[in-house]
């Protein structure tokens, strides 16, 4: 999204040549990664969500499939898998976040997920055959699409609900904090709804490990929890290449300036998405609003003027609310978010999103 923005902001440039603007893919297709709490619910097929990289990029924005294995700040310069050297003048890091499965001690082998390609296909294969039992759904912090296990157990909810499964299934959820979710007002909203729906919780849940030939999560807090089915989204962490190439420190979330979105420190390097540091959700929405900032600025300092958009912090989330209803939430550093009033018309208005994701890819909406 950064690229073609910028390549429709600078277009005499691109097509002359003088600038060059390359994107470094690890893969070959790009996946719109919001399509995998459909997919694993059985409600999309996994096609609609992927189209190869080419076909998202404009015409002048060259592609090159060669996984990036160093980033050397100092050097100006990254490194390919292949070992090809490209310098650069301006950088742009949108290496997003990466579940950590080895978090939990057992998770790869106790616990589904959604959060990767793989992991939805499979956890779409149980939920076909689960009829019965107590499904558990443990979340690790931070982690990206916040809103996304809220989506996806009240989307279940309904999905047992019309298939007349509800009364033999258990939807127990929890959370690592003192309430529901991590924005307080979602956390309000989301315990009315568990009333409604007769849908269990426990916040202050961190688990520490899982014995899957048991069936058993064991918490920090002491508890040893049951399940029949377990679904789990583990905590997230920066880029492997983030971390290897000391780019940033700790978990690999990179030191960014709230507003030019420049990394600190580093002149002509920005970050974008959930890559950042900053305080606040990493989502597709947070990306496309950095992106418009990020394009405009480069564009600024290659007609050696001064950045100077600012990123107000903007992020909009749809929140599925079941499979016909839906809320959102929309805010910023300054305001706080409160949930909409849900209903079909905004269920309607994020289906209608996941079409248009690909014009918006393109920097066209």
């Amino acid at each position: 999204m950064t690229a073609n923005r910028l390549a429709r902001l600078i277009p005499q440039d691109v097509r002359s040549g003088s600038v060059e603007i390359i994107v470094i893919n690890d893969v070959t297709s790009h996946l719109y990664q919001p399509g995998l709490l459909y997919v694993a619910l059985d409600l999309a097929f996994p096609e609609n969500f992927k189209k190869p990289q080419k076909q998202v990029l404009l015409p002048g924005v060259q592609n090159l499939v060669d996984p990036c294995v160093h980033i050397s700040l100092s050097d100006r310069e990254v490194i390919c898998q292949s070992g090809k050297k490209i310098e650069y003048d301006i950088l742009v890091i949108a290496t997003g976040s990466v579940p950590d499965f080895d978090a939990i001690e057992g998770f790869r082998e106790g616990a589904e997920s959604f959060y990767t390609y793989n992991e939805a296909m499979h956890l779409r294969e149980r939920i076909q055959t689960f009829d019965q039992g107590k499904l558990l759904l443990i979340i690790g912090v931070p982690h990206k699409c916040p809103v996304a296990p809220l989506e996806f157990i009240f989307m279940l909810d309904d999905k047992l609900r019309k298939t007349a499964k509800r009364d033999q299934v258990n939807l127990y959820y929890t959370y690592p904090i003192g309430r529901l979710h991590s924005l307080e007002h979602v956390a309000t909203w989301a315990e009315n709804e568990f009333e409604r729906r007769n849908i269990s919780s426990e916040i202050f849940f961190n688990a520490e490990s899982i014995d899957p030939s048991r069936k058993k999560v064991f918490t920090l807090e002491g508890e040893e929890v049951d399940y029949d089915l377990l679904v789990g989204i583990p905590p997230h962490k920066g880029a492997k290449i983030i971390r290897d190439s000391k780019v940033a420190e700790g978990d690999g979330w990179i030191p960014t300036d709230r507003q030019t979105l420049q990394m600190k420190g580093q002149q002509g390097v920005y970050v974008v998405g959930d890559a950042t540091d900053l305080p606040i959700s990493k989502a597709g929405s947070t990306a496309h609003y950095e992106s418009e900032v990020i394009a405009a600025n480069i564009a600024k300092e290659l007609r050696g003027e001064q950045p100077v958009a600012a990123y107000n912090g903007k992020v909009f989330c749809f929140i599925e609310a079941g499979l016909e209803e839906a809320t959102h939430i929309e805010f910023d550093y300054q305001n706080p978010p409160t949930p909409s009033i849900q209903g079909p018309l905004v269920h309607d208005f994020k289906l209608a999103f996941n079409e248009m994701y690909w014009l918006s890819l393109r920097g066209l909406v």
